[in-house]
């Protein structure tokens, strides 16, 4: 995606803009993230096949993802195309836009609070992204991992603390969710205890930032749902658990081990 500090696109680029008026030959658009500028659609690069009525394709108010075909600096026109994107693209892109226009709104809220001027939270933001891809990802980064985040950006304390606190009062992070079966089997006398401390003891491995849930599939199996922030995490706490669970269960005269 284009970057907000750059006064036109580059030709292949991807934007965002908003379709701003409709013609017959075309559609002008404002592009979202460099201010001031426009563009322009011509009818033959809205759709892959013959455009009947452009109206059919696009409307006033309506937020694109476009390809930049052509910029003339000294005439201010850049020349885009929607046809030239992809499905693909064109959900990468937005949701990068909407990541990058979360961040820069949770940034402008913190400086608010802390008073800060535009210079001082510019300095800020270029900190940030000299470091970290971008603002977004390091307010997510932080909240799993705390003002660690900023200060390894170099990032002033006060305003590290006060980015943290603000990304894990507006940032839910999403998870994923993933699963595995256990066989718990013991003779002893008190085996359902057994089994159930095993479990337990499985469940006590969740975090924070996740959360284990158990449940039987037909004894003596058994299936543990692990939900964490990110594929990695929930794949090393689902192994941590069902290695608890069987050695809990091993060490109370049973026996166990993760089939699934």
């Amino acid at each position: 995606m284009a970057q907000n500090d750059q006064s036109y696109p580059e030709v292949s680029d991807l934007v965002v803009a908003t379709v701003a008026k409709v013609v017959k030959y075309g559609a002008y658009v404002k592009l979202d993230e460099f201010e001031g500028r426009e563009g322009l659609i011509h009818v033959s690069e809205v759709a892959t096949t013959w455009v009947r009525n452009i109206n059919n394709y696009l409307r006033e108010g309506q937020k694109l993802v476009l390809r930049v075909l052509r910029v003339n600096r000294q005439r201010n026109e850049v020349d885009l195309s929607l046809r030239r994107v992809s499905g693909r693209e064109r959900a990468e892109t937005m949701l990068e836009w909407k990541r990058d226009k979360r961040g820069e709104g949770i940034l402008k809220n913190t400086a608010e609070k802390l008073s800060a001027d535009e210079a001082t939270t510019a300095s800020i933001r270029d900190k940030i992204l000299q470091k970290y891809e971008s603002v977004f990802d390091a307010l997510e980064k932080s909240v799993k991992e705390g003002d660690e985040i900023f200060l390894k950006a170099d990032v002033a304390p006060q305003w590290a603390t006060a980015l943290t606190e603000n990304a894990r009062a507006k940032i839910k992070m999403k998870k994923v969710t993933m699963s595995g079966t256990l066989e718990l089997t013991t003779s002893k006398s008190k085996g359902v205890e057994a089994i159930r401390t095993a479990l337990l003891n499985a469940m006590k491995v969740a975090t924070s930032q996740s959360s284990i849930r158990i449940y039987t599939i037909g004894a003596p199996r058994y299936r543990i749902e692990v939900d964490a922030p990110d594929y990695s995490d929930a794949e090393t706490i689902l192994s941590e658990a069902a290695n608890e669970a069987i050695t809990t269960i091993q060490g109370l005269g049973g026996e166990g081990h993760q089939t699934g």
